[in-house]
């Protein structure tokens, strides 16, 4: 079972300084505040929104998808998406740390009936082959399989990415039985930019599509679904039944806008410190860490003496916050946090484990 464990909140506790928590955490800039200020508005709902019609026609191109949504969250899309194409009864296939499958709340089983099977292998990926050895014939003794999906990056995995070619082959594999694709896309274009792959070349042949905004694009909210037309008018009656239609939603599009303008290439910036840390940390005695691909780092210091947990807390009396997952320490890098801050930190754990 995956958990995920913050530091506990306690008012008596220092301010946070260094927030890597999640790159949830980032604040909007003040360039992008003015850009949300200057949003031309209508109702979304009614397809009367300018910033936000601007916002899903760049991300249908940026995807190579018929059309686009936005929508409240990446949750929503991932729900709305299932709820799209699969009926009561249906299996999904997926790795069992996907985040439809581990931090959904039991979305799909609630509102859908759906099953997802969980297909296993390393880092939050599974091969080809994992994905051709679950199918099995299509007979009333067993639930109809519908769909596979894969999470871009693979969170728990340790913000993994995807290979192309693995992603082409799996969505080959789905389309000669007959399963809708779909990529959850949380932190697609962290991929995207580490891998130097385009967003459309890293979604083709996939069916559906998202990139959440509220992470290391530093907007506070929103995502944006991406596929066949088709598909995504079934969205929208999704959207419209989970309560997801927005109204003047174009002064939060207005923050996505701005963020595919200005925050996709700097987050290399985030690579780079990830990269940074994971190296700091496995300097020091006694801590094991796996070395990042995007902007997540996962790292143990049981071999030093204090567990996570311990760890954690400890970090916290000093103003930084971050969590468990797994029994893992989670650093997640974003657009607010600096390569000082890196440092900083790095000097804390050592003096935590000197002590421990």
């Amino acid at each position: 079972m995956t958990t995920y464990t913050p530091a506990p909140r306690d008012p008596n506790q220092p301010p946070v300084r260094i927030n890597l928590l999640s790159d949830t955490q980032t604040r909007p800039t003040q360039a992008m505040r003015e850009a949300m200020a200057r949003a031309e508005v209508g109702d979304e709902q009614i397809g009367d929104d300018p910033t936000v019609n601007l916002l899903c026609a760049r991300v249908a191109e940026l995807l190579g998808k018929e059309a686009a949504v936005f929508l409240p969250s990446g949750t929503m899309c991932n729900v709305a998406a299932t709820l799209s194409t699969c009926r009561p009864g249906d299996e999904i296939l997926a790795h069992p740390t996907a985040h439809i499958l581990s931090r959904e709340g039991g979305a799909h089983a609630a509102l859908g009936g759906f099953q997802i099977t969980a297909l296993h292998g390393p880092n939050g990926q599974f091969s080809v082959e994992t994905f051709r050895a679950a199918l099995h014939p299509r007979t009333r003794y067993e639930p109809p399989q519908t769909m596979v999906s894969v999470e871009q990056t693979a969170n728990i995995g340790g913000g993994t990415i995807w290979p192309k070619s693995v992603l082409d082959d799996i969505a080959e594999a789905a389309k000669d039985v007959g399963l809708a694709t779909h990529m959850d896309g949380a932190r697609l274009l962290n991929a995207t930019v580490a891998a130097g792959i385009s967003p459309r070349a890293m979604t083709a042949g996939w069916d559906s599509a998202w990139i959440d905004f509220s992470k290391g694009l530093g907007a506070p909210a929103g995502a944006a679904m991406a596929g066949s037309r088709d598909f995504i008018d079934q969205v929208w009656r999704w959207k419209q039944r989970l309560g997801g239609s927005m109204r003047q939603a174009g002064i939060i599009a207005a923050a996505c806008v701005h963020a595919l303008d200005h925050h996709v290439e700097r987050l290399a910036d985030d690579h780079a410190n990830a990269r940074a840390l994971a190296a700091g940390l496995a300097q020091i005695p006694g801590i094991t860490v796996q070395q990042p691909e995007t902007n997540l780092v996962f790292f143990d210091p049981a071999g030093a003496g204090i567990d996570g947990a311990a760890m954690v807390a400890a970090l916290r009396q000093r103003g930084v916050l971050l969590a468990t997952m797994d029994g893992r320490i989670r650093a997640c890098t974003h657009l607010d946090v600096t390569r000082a801050m890196v440092d900083e930190m790095l000097g804390l754990i050592r003096d935590i484990v000197r002590g421990a």
